[in-house]
């Protein structure tokens, strides 16, 4: 839900960081308005119970989303006024939450589901390979310096000087025994250069930083190899993985390689059969986009070049 949110967050700014940009040129044409548009703003306050304290290091979205349904409606109008008092306002969808909880928040769930359809899962071998390298980063700092060199090594914001972690910018303390257990790390692709933290006792608290490596993140994957992959693959099928540095659909790839539609389709349904390519509805269309395991075939192919 890190990733939801921070990216939803994104689409809206107007001034995201240019890093963004071939992500934001695909997505913000099939984006519409909807319930995150009332609930998540360009900047500022959004509330806590979109991001629910994680069961393990690698969540599915639908447990977060399930413990999302599972917020009392206490939390959700707490959170709802805290949004109010910083927008000035309630949206109709937001105020509709705001008096039953119970009946909207499937509504909500529904929409984050949609979202991430459109605008995370067909990128998504791309952004948890950014996430899975920063996390085993960190976990090497840790065995190798200790806790404190991940901490200080973060964002400029944070400081840990041995007995405490500072925070800038934020003015109330925050004492260890309101802190609830632990303190978990979120590493994120789309928070941009800002440190966001989410503080709800008896949860642990959670900051998101920017993960290592975002600069790269939307680089075109590597060119060459594709000739050796031809032998194993096919001319078209290891044609057809080089084309999906960003997602599409069978139009444009069969307007792109000069290859029949009909055989586009009959190319990637066997790319999807082998765990190479998935697919993924936006709207009317389907788009595909290669898997982590295309991006590693390819990655070694190149290698080898």
């Amino acid at each position: 839900m890190w990733q939801v949110v921070t990216s939803f967050r994104l689409l809206r700014d107007a001034s995201a960081p240019p890093v963004h940009r071939p992500w934001l040129r695909q997505v913000r044409p099939r984006m519409a308005g909807g319930w995150l548009a009332e609930l998540v703003p360009a900047s500022g306050f959004w509330p806590y119970f979109l991001n629910p304290a994680p069961a393990g290091a690698s969540p599915e979205l639908r447990d977060e989303t399930s413990a999302i349904l599972a917020a009392g409606p206490g939390r959700v109008r707490h959170d709802l006024d805290h949004l109010e008092r910083h927008q000035g306002r309630l949206g109709p969808r937001a105020r509709a939450l705001y008096r039953s909880p119970e009946t909207h928040l499937p509504r909500l769930v529904e929409e984050i589901h949609a979202y991430w359809e459109l605008a995370l899962a067909p990128y998504w071998a791309r952004v948890r390979t950014l996430l899975d390298a920063d996390v085993l980063f960190r976990a090497r700092q840790v065995a190798e310096r200790g806790a404190g060199e991940v901490l200080n090594d973060l964002h400029g914001s944070v400081r840990w000087d041995g007995t405490a972690l500072h925070l800038v910018r934020r003015t109330r303390p925050l004492p260890r025994a309101a802190a609830g257990p632990g303190l978990l790390l979120a590493p994120s692709a789309f928070t941009g250069p800002r440190l966001l933290s989410r503080i709800v006792p008896p949860d642990p608290p959670q900051l998101a930083y920017p993960a290592r490596g975002i600069g790269t993140l939307w680089e075109p994957g590597p060119a060459g190899g594709t000739e050796a992959l031809a032998v194993v693959l096919g001319r078209s099928r290891a044609r057809l993985l080089a084309e999906l540095d960003a997602p599409a659909s069978t139009t444009q790839l069969a307007r792109r390689t000069g290859l029949a539609p009909s055989g586009v389709s009959r190319y990637l349904t066997a790319l999807r059969d082998a765990g190479l390519v998935s697919a993924h509805r936006a709207g009317r269309s389907v788009l595909y986009a290669r898997t982590a395991a295309a991006e590693t075939l390819l990655a070694a192919a190149a290698s080898r070049h």
